[in-house]
């Protein structure tokens, strides 16, 4: 049998262990292999306690589970009716998949978690809540109201080996966000919320409306801003004219709601594959559809560190609650008066959350929705309530001062280890390569598949400026050169990058070829093009290409 020493030393030799000293507590040291292991066991061990001492649980969200640490990055989907979410996910996955329903009624009634699977099919929402290895075991608090319209799609697709989509309903506007659901929507979502890595919120350009049903869900998202991504969908039935005061409309809308300094990332484009209508701004759509893509090809490389993150935030929402709750305990009398104490407590709320604020230096942002908490509070027994107890919070600090910074250091590890992580498959491979390649032919990849050199059409003209510089054995002076390059107006770290581009032969000095070469890189960034970072094939003069 393997000595326990033996064990240690293996373990803390590998990539992606380290060990917890935490004397203190424990004199075994722990040993995490994994971020996500590390992750669940710092829950289970130091926050957990915390969370059911002080009833966390019951006023803000479900205890964590293994599925949460161990599932794949998911993306929630959320936007009013006929704002084309199901039609996006069809888009992204470039395949129907079971339960899908497309129309400009509101047609997606469900939430359906479109997932990976060996084959097609549906799992009804109340067998996915009884199932350990999915993350959706807490739903079941939202009954059956809820589980009636929760299911996952599964299906065999190559971009849901990576990621899964949450698709939702639409959200109603007008008369018919009148009609109850059954259960409450806005909470369903912010436990989404609280567990995905992307937000996205879906606009109609054509129809820009948002409704009060749509304003309560996005500031049900308050605490994650920093998920939250928006799509200006449809913008090609619009003119370009109309498209900017859409734009506009939307960003102060969405100011007033989400209510933070910083402007939220908007991607306007028309998601689905199907020819444009209005085809103006079509370079636009793709530019801003290529950004997108990279940000949802981003997030299994990230999701180690988003899930780090949670836990964190989720660390200090559990700090706060333990520090409200014991301090209405300590403000409840022992035997007469308690429900009028109760009415007061709850009234004062605020006045505490001052009180605590000052007492312990903690961020107001910190805190939970002040009305949400009263309305909450409401309900509970204070009597029931427990004491400060120091010793939970110590091991909560301790966790998020120590073992948080260990973790983050392994996070950093598993990326660099990791082979490039990214969203392969459906529409995310549709223009990665070839002449439909984002940019393809354009800027410096100009001429990339024309047998003459692209420079050459305009070397006549770049040959009489090249004349009067006086060059010498048919080569100008950087001094000469740069009295010409100058008058683009470009900054000089600019025109020092085009120069060293340009000097192919490395020398210092530029022949009649090269100096034309020069001029074409200085067209190309004053047409708003990027300079390459090494000359392209293409580009390089036709005396200075090696004969192979």
């Amino acid at each position: 049998m393997e000595q326990p020493g033996t064990a240690a030393s293996r373990v803390s030799g590998s990539m992606f262990s380290w060990v917890s000293k935490d004397a203190r507590r424990k004199k075994e040291p722990e040993l995490f292999q994994t971020v996500a292991e590390g992750l669940r066991q710092l829950y289970a061990q130091k926050l957990l306690p915390l969370e059911e001492h002080y009833r966390f649980h019951e006023f803000h969200s479900p205890a964590l589970e293994d599925a949460d640490f161990d599932n794949k990055p998911m993306v929630l989907l959320v936007g009013q009716y006929s704002t084309g979410k199901t039609t996006f996910i069809r888009h992204l996955i470039e395949q129907d998949f079971p339960g899908m329903r497309i129309g400009p009624e509101p047609t997606t009634d469900s939430f359906i978690a479109v997932m990976h699977g060996p084959t097609e099919g549906m799992v009804p929402g109340n067998a996915l809540v009884v199932d350990p290895r999915r993350p959706f075991r807490k739903l079941n608090a939202f009954g059956n109201a809820f589980l009636n319209r929760f299911m996952c799609a599964q299906l065999p697709s190559p971009v849901l080996d990576s990621i899964s989509i949450i698709d939702t309903p639409g959200i109603l506007s007008g008369e018919k966000q009148r009609i109850s659901r059954g259960y409450d929507f806005a909470a369903v979502l912010e436990w989404f919320a609280e567990r995905v890595d992307r937000i996205i919120l879906l606009f109609d350009a054509h129809k820009l409306d948002i409704s009060d049903e749509f304003s309560e869900v996005i500031k049900a998202l308050k605490n994650h801003e920093d998920k939250i991504r928006v799509v200006l969908n449809k913008a090609d039935q619009i003119e370009t004219q109309q498209l900017m005061r859409v734009y506009g409309a939307l960003m102060w809308s969405l100011g007033k709601i989400i209510n933070t300094p910083e402007v939220v990332r908007v991607y306007i484009g028309s998601f689905w594959s199907h020819p444009l209508l209005i085809p103006d701004n079509r370079k636009l759509f793709e530019a801003e559809e290529q950004d997108l893509f990279k940000d949802i090809q981003s997030l299994p490389r990230n999701a180690a560190l988003r899930k780090l993150n949670d836990l964190i935030k989720r660390a200090r929402l559990a700090k706060v609650h333990a520090y409200i709750i014991s301090s209405l305990k300590k403000e409840m009398p022992n035997v007469f008066g308690k429900e009028s104490k109760k009415k007061e407590l709850v009234n004062n709320l605020g006045e505490i959350y001052a009180k605590i604020e000052r007492e312990h230096q903690i961020s107001a942002g910190d805190f939970p929705s002040l009305r949400k908490m009263q309305e909450l509070l409401q309900t509970q027994d204070f009597s029931k309530f427990q004491a400060l107890k120091p010793k939970l919070l110590d091991t909560v600090d301790d966790m998020l001062a120590n073992d948080i910074a260990r973790l983050m250091v392994m996070v950093r590890q598993e990326e660099s280890l990791m082979p490039s992580q990214a969203v392969k498959g459906g529409a995310f491979d549709g223009t990665m390569n070839g002449p439909f390649g984002h940019g393809y032919g354009e800027g410096a990849g100009e001429g990339i598949d024309d047998i003459e050199w692209v420079v050459g059409k305009d070397k006549p003209t770049y040959d009489e400026i090249f004349y009067t510089l006086s060059p010498v054995n048919g080569k100008i002076t950087g001094a000469n050169a740069k009295k010409e390059m100058v008058k683009s107006k470009l900054p000089n770290t600019v025109l020092g990058k085009i120069w060293k581009l340009a000097d192919v032969d490395k020398d210092g000095l530029l022949d009649d070829e090269e100096f034309a070469l020069a001029n074409h890189l200085i067209k190309v960034k004053l047409e708003g093009h990027e300079l390459p970072t090494d000359l392209p094939p293409h580009l390089i003069p036709p005396s200075k290409r090696r004969l192979e």
